[in-house]
């Protein structure tokens, strides 16, 4: 091989290069806009959809220590009318970032509309109370707003697939809903039961609570 070869080899590996450089970056860029088009821009939190795949994948896979918990706001229209909605939308980043945090980086979080919220998180069943606990003391913390604390209170319900014996969503997710509700403006969280799961149900969500007179189907 002369050394005059050698230049135009490079040469001719660069160009098959550049095309498959130009893909990955193109790839890269693609995947971030769909993952982004999947969030809640407010909260950082998946979107529905994307968290009801994401968390029945790690209740398939991990049903032994996955505990799931739904949020809701409480006096949520009341702290809107009183501070505004700026202040509304601030309270409401801060619930997605604390069960953001609390579920860490093997979890799920998501939005599931207005000011509720569902999280899963992988527990171990000895460490899952005292992380309940936890997360019921994160959650009443006041949040920082312009030069002041905005008051917070939430609502927590708490379902494990151990004791509903089962890792269907929509069934848990009843579950937590419903026991959710039991410990309505309680300060703490409420561990369902299988009672819990046997409340008629639309969506996935306890029968005549708000929103779900929507059209749906009974689960």
């Amino acid at each position: 091989m002369t050394t005059a070869a050698l230049p135009r080899k490079a040469l001719h590996i660069t160009a098959m290069a550049l095309p498959l450089a130009g893909w990955t970056l193109h790839s890269t860029v693609l995947h971030h806009r769909l993952t982004q088009a999947n969030r809640d821009p407010l909260t950082g939190t998946w979107r529905r959809t994307e968290f009801t795949a994401r968390a029945q994948r790690l209740l398939d896979r991990h049903p032994g220590d996955v505990v799931l918990v739904l949020a809701d706001a409480d006096r949520f229209k009341a702290l809107n009318d009183t501070y505004g909605h700026a202040a509304g939308d601030a309270a409401l980043a801060a619930i997605g970032t604390r069960l953001t945090e609390w579920a860490g980086p093997r979890g799920a979080v998501g939005r599931l509309g207005g000011d509720e919220f569902a999280a899963l998180a992988r527990i171990e069943p000895r460490h899952q109370e005292l992380r309940l606990e936890h997360l019921a003391r994160l959650m009443t913390r006041p949040v920082p707003y312009e030069d002041g604390l905005l008051p917070l209170g939430v609502s927590l319900g708490a379902a494990t697939p151990a004791a509903i014996a089962t890792t269907d969503l929509p069934t848990l997710m009843r579950a937590a809903d419903t026991a959710m509700y039991e410990g309505k403006h309680s300060g703490r969280v409420v561990l369902a039961d299988r009672s819990h799961a046997a409340v008629p149900s639309v969506n996935g969500r306890r029968s005549g609570r708000p929103g779900t007179n929507l059209k749906g189907r009974a689960a």
